[in-house]
């Protein structure tokens, strides 16, 4: 049913994403999810070819505090990139993810194994939930959250007060923010 809806974007966005820059329609990364295990996030392409070598060179740049990286007008970026993320629409591969169990439709953010190296450990216990595609941290504030202890707050608060009401509650809210093209 989901799929279905989401058909259309998903059949013109390698169109628009092969159009506009050279490289893969998807970008592959290994993420953690529940309980430490390893498994490869899908996500259309929105950087350019080599983005992850030249992240070093753009330490400086990061907003926000904690293992994450995360900058205000990435040069990385590809112009389709930014109207992809600005909707969350690079995301919707990640419900190959949920299909193949390695993410929840909502639950915590899936980090990179170099964040979990730096987790202090009160923040590991975000890793006893599944991941989400969306989470409580994304109709929060999402972009407008740089302190990385405000995201587990978030994610523990959302693990311990779980419920499908809660998961049901998220998702409405996260309609109006992808409508509202709050993502970077």
């Amino acid at each position: 049913g989901i799929l279905l809806f989401f058909s259309p974007v998903l059949l013109i966005t390698p169109i628009l994403i092969k159009a506009s820059s050279t490289g893969p329609v998807f970008f592959l990364q290994e993420r953690v999810g529940y309980h430490g295990r390893k498994f490869n996030l899908l996500k259309f392409r929105t950087m350019i070819i080599n983005a992850e070598s030249q992240l070093d060179n753009l330490k400086n740049e990061n907003t926000q505090s904690g293992p994450i990286f995360k900058m205000d007008n990435d040069p990385r970026i590809t112009k389709i990139g930014k109207f992809l993320r600005k909707y969350s629409l690079d995301e919707l591969p990640q419900l190959y993810n949920v299909l193949k169990g390695d993410m929840n439709l909502v639950g915590p953010r899936p980090p990179l194994p170099l964040e979990v190296k730096k987790y202090k450990p009160e923040w590991i216990k975000r890793l006893n939930m599944k991941p989400g595609i969306t989470g409580l941290w994304q109709v929060s504030g999402r972009n407008d959250i740089t302190d990385f202890k405000d995201w587990v707050h978030l994610d523990l608060k959302y693990i311990e007060e779980w419920s499908l009401k809660l998961d049901l509650k998220i998702i409405l809210k996260t309609i109006p923010q992808i409508f509202k093209g709050s993502g970077k």
